[in-house]
């Protein structure tokens, strides 16, 4: 029974250190300026096509290619 007391106070006291911890501890995030250029594409030139846009002529469908022939 003496052990048991000594445990649920261990358990409390562990409760107690962690709460504490996150309450006064210091858990502010770090704060730095980022910068990264971004590249917007609006005006000349297109944006490259998908490799699924360029698959070649009659290759996906052989229903259609049968019904051609």
């Amino acid at each position: 029974m003496r052990l048991l007391k000594i445990v649920i106070v261990l358990v409390v006291l562990a409760f107690l250190g962690l709460a504490g911890y996150a309450y006064f501890g210091d858990m502010a995030p770090r704060q730095q300026e980022v910068r990264q250029p971004v590249d917007l594409q609006t005006g000349g030139a297109q944006p490259p096509a998908t490799a699924a846009a360029e698959a070649p002529e009659g290759a996906g469908d052989d229903a259609d290619s049968d019904a051609e022939q």
